[in-house]
């Protein structure tokens, strides 16, 4: 092989970088355009009216022609939600990278975390979006669309924990996702919403981690079933939901955090079963 034909890894990810780079810089431009742009709305929403209010005031009160509007936003009410599509992305992505042994129920909690760090980034501006939204009866179904669309994502996410290829009477796994993310979605608006009348003061990354708390409790038992299907190479084989072992008279019995709690109680009453003397039991 001739020399000019020869690339070193580091020569090779070296002429990635500018493409990369500028990549970040242009998605940079646009999120910040995307917010002049939600500025000038909202502050024209709020003195002149959300009806009397037109894109073309909007886009001349960000300094730029109505065709740059309409590269960004598809409409007006579109224009003061200008973080969600970026939002919804983290999101996915933090469950994309989910460790193996999270419970896939505290995967969706950190999820939709990133909604909440969006509205926390600029409390003054939610509050002042929450009023509108308040108001105007179209911002409202657009922000009803956006919750919309992170109840699909971590429904989707739940449900690929279960296995729904061999259906039987009394299976209830895909109705526990359904209602799981949406608990999800209903514990963080809850808080959402009470940081927002409060005029965005509070803890609420604390208060977020409380409602959490209650939907762990009320709906996490029995999910994560699915996860030693999806994450079965990750896992030994010898390495069973739940074991029992005999010590003297005592039954010990070990169990992984994200075992099925059927499947432990099963085994103790197996091994209790097994242990019993001769003649006893029914």
């Amino acid at each position: 092989m001739s020399q000019s034909a020869k690339t070193s890894p580091r020569a090779a990810a070296a002429s990635d970088a500018p493409e990369s780079a500028a990549g970040s810089k242009a998605a940079a431009q646009r999120l910040k355009m995307r917010r002049e742009l939600a500025a000038a709305a909202m502050e024209l929403f709020a003195t002149k009216g959300y009806e009397a209010t037109t894109v073309d005031e909007i886009a001349a009160a960000a300094g730029v022609a109505r065709r740059t509007f309409f590269r960004h936003f598809r409409s007006k009410e579109e224009a003061i939600f200008p973080d969600h599509d970026d939002t919804l992305i983290r999101a996915e992505a933090v469950l994309d990278v989910a460790p193996a042994h999270e419970h896939p129920l505290d995967t969706v909690c950190r999820g939709i975390k990133e909604v909440m760090k969006m509205y926390a980034a600029s409390p003054a501006v939610s509050v002042e979006r929450y009023r509108l939204t308040r108001e105007v009866p179209a911002l409202r179904e657009r922000e009803i669309a956006s919750v919309a669309r992170y109840e699909r994502l971590f429904t989707r996410y739940l449900l690929a924990h279960f296995d729904e290829t061999e259906p039987h009477d009394g299976n209830d796994d895909p109705l526990l996702a359904e209602v799981a993310a949406s608990a999800v979605v209903t514990a963080h608006n809850h808080v959402l919403r009470r940081w927002l009348r409060s005029g965005g003061q509070g803890d609420v990354e604390a208060q977020l981690d409380h409602a959490f708390a209650i939907v762990r409790r009320t709906f996490g038992t029995g999910i994560g079933a699915g996860r030693a299907l999806t994450s079965a190479p990750a896992r030994s084989a010898a390495a069973p939901a739940a074991a029992v072992r005999a010590q003297d008279e005592v039954l010990v019995a070990v169990a992984r955090t994200d075992a099925p709690l059927e499947e432990v109680m099963r085994t103790i009453e197996e091994a209790l079963r097994n242990t019993q003397p001769p003649g006893t039991g029914s």
